[in-house]
């Protein structure tokens, strides 16, 4: 809870990759600097809006490595710079404001032209926040590789030459089946609308207490999404012709060899994550989804 007339830091960080936000930027950090809101930057971003976008930044904090505190952290960028920061806020528990300055937009929900609105809302206490569930992968026989947590979904998939892969798939220590696949994705409610949706998963509310098991291009046609309690533990075993398969953790790939068991649960932290106050997840997947948009043009 933010103690009211406290004097507020937040914590930028963004896409590298996009010159088009500089005004996004410059009005936020004006913006940040009437509201009397101290700044810190991360140093790749900071450098970035000086010598990339040549914008005046203020004097600030300039944040190193994942070594930083904040009351919120703001993110500049679209849904997959939203998953690079959460992977660095981890267990910090630090609520996450995502400025959409990308495409789609299910997790950096706010506009970049609503920036003077929605800080003084964050001034204001006028807000709410999600918590949204993480997952864990773990390997035994191999030392998984980069950040193991994941806001949208493990995936396990073949190389981009090579035959589908076979993904021997346990739930708690029972044998389910064997997918014949291209690959198989376990995603968290968040991730529901992400990879999960483009090859068939469900769509799932955000506070839903559950995990998804969602086959990619599966051999057999009776193999369909699983729904599980996401108090269930998911192990693989995976084995391929090339012998050697990619695991992926929010879009973070690594190769591994074959017969890496590699294990997956709910993390023992939730993602905070800050949307409009009366914003409800229907009213933002009709908008995003387009669903009653008449496309007959």
């Amino acid at each position: 809870m933010i103690e009211h007339n406290k004097r507020l830091k937040f914590a930028l960080f963004g896409n590298l990759y996009q010159e088009k936000k500089a005004v996004a930027v410059q009005k936020f950090l004006a913006i940040a600097e009437q509201h009397n809101v101290d700044i810190a930057i991360q140093r790749n971003f900071h450098e970035f809006l000086v010598n990339n976008l040549q914008i005046a930044v203020p004097e600030c904090e300039i944040i190193e490595n994942d070594d930083f505190c904040a009351d919120f952290v703001v993110c500049m960028g679209g849904d997959g710079t939203f998953l690079n920061v959460a992977a660095r806020v981890r267990e910090k528990q630090i609520p996450i404001i995502g400025f959409n300055t990308g495409r789609l937009g299910f997790l950096a929900s706010f506009s970049p032209e609503n920036i003077e609105e929605t800080v003084s809302d964050i001034c204001k206490g006028n807000f709410t926040v999600n918590n949204h569930t993480v997952l864990h992968a773990t390997t035994k026989g191999q030392e998984l590789g980069g950040i193991p947590f994941a806001l949208n979904e493990v995936a396990v998939l073949k190389h981009d030459i090579s035959s589908m892969i076979s993904i021997h798939t346990s739930i708690d220590g029972e044998y389910l089946t064997t997918y014949m696949a291209d690959g198989l994705i376990i995603g968290t409610p968040t991730g529901s609308t992400a990879y999960s949706l483009s090859v068939g998963g469900p769509i799932v509310v955000p506070e839903g207490n559950i995990i998804t098991l969602t086959p990619v291009a599966p051999h057999s046609l009776n193999m369909r999404p699983i729904v599980l309690t996401d108090k269930s533990e998911v192990e693989l075993t995976v084995q391929s012709r090339s012998g050697s398969f990619l695991v992926a953790v929010d879009g973070r790939s690594q190769s591994y060899p074959d017969n890496v068991v590699i294990s997956i649960k709910k993390a023992d932290y939730d993602v905070k994550v800050v949307t409009k106050r009366g914003q409800s997840f229907f009213s933002t997947l009709r908008r995003k989804m387009m669903w009653g948009a008449d496309s007959r043009g």
